[in-house]
């Protein structure tokens, strides 16, 4: 996996919070920074990132394209856009944030746009999110399977989406989970709260430690220094089998990110 297993989300912050928080995570270690156009956070992060004095070879910085920019007339204008904002002359990784609604621009279109992309040195690596096992497939037969860095989907306790996950696997397309910590409600879960006590844990760093065990990349955001130095030591906790398999047993299909009118018809 290309893709760094710990990074850091930015979705819902803005202005001098997302600047603030990149650049205590920075200082905690934290090296991949995930963002996205709809965010109108990158500018803001390209500043954090250039104060920061990280230099940039160090950093993996993902962005996201919008709905509205995916067909091939727009896409690489607007990755250029969002370079200009993140400060950079290249992204480490670009994906598709969600597939096109109503398949108003093909599958094919734009993934053969952001190949492009790859080929012209705006981005190092290019990737999917959102995307369901039919639209994997077009992607697949679109720019084939090893060009494809990760697949980006809502994946936590509650929504295990072993489906996709194991047919994303099968076809060595790496899984990146968000909304790992189901929007903070999972934090709350009784199981997890005793595999917690159990290994003098938190509980965010349970779930962030049982996703990192199962294979996929993890992205938790937050604007509290602890907590982000809290949910990087998750990746020095080892969950037992018990542990997991508590964890297998919270499944219960419940989808926290469904946008109507943006989201495909899940598996």
């Amino acid at each position: 996996m290309t893709v760094p297993a710990f990074g850091l989300g930015t979705f819902r912050l803005k202005d001098d919070v997302v600047i603030a928080s990149v650049k205590t995570a920075l200082e905690l270690g934290y090296r991949a920074i995930d963002t996205a156009q709809i965010y109108d956070n990158e500018a803001a992060i390209g500043q954090a990132l250039e104060e920061s004095g990280v230099a940039r070879r160090d950093l993996y910085i993902t962005t996201k394209i919008w709905t509205e920019n995916l067909s091939k007339e727009k896409l690489i204008p607007s990755l250029k856009a969002s370079l200009q904002k993140l400060r950079t002359d290249y992204v480490d990784l670009t994906l598709i944030h969600w597939p096109s609604p109503g398949d108003a621009v093909a599958v094919e279109e734009y993934m053969q746009a952001l190949l492009e992309a790859k080929k012209e040195g705006l981005t190092r690596e290019i990737g999917i999110s959102n995307f369901t096992i039919p639209l994997m497939e077009r992607a697949i037969a679109a720019v084939g399977a090893e060009q494809i860095a990760t697949n980006q989907i809502e994946l936590s306790p509650y929504l295990q989406n072993k489906k996709v996950a194991a047919w994303a696997k099968a076809h060595g397309i790496p899984v990146t989970s968000y909304m790992t910590l189901a929007y903070g409600k999972a934090l709350e879960d009784e199981a997890i709260a005793r595999i917690a006590a159990k290994h003098h844990a938190t509980p965010a760093q349970v779930i962030l430690a049982w996703a990192l065990a199962l294979g996929y990349a993890v992205i938790p955001s937050s604007t509290k220094r602890a907590n982000l130095q809290s949910n990087l030591q998750a990746q020095q906790l080892t969950l037992d089998e018990e542990d997991m398999n508590a964890i297998a047993a919270l499944d219960r299909n419940e989808r926290l990110v469904s946008p109507e009118g943006l989201a495909p018809q899940w598996d």
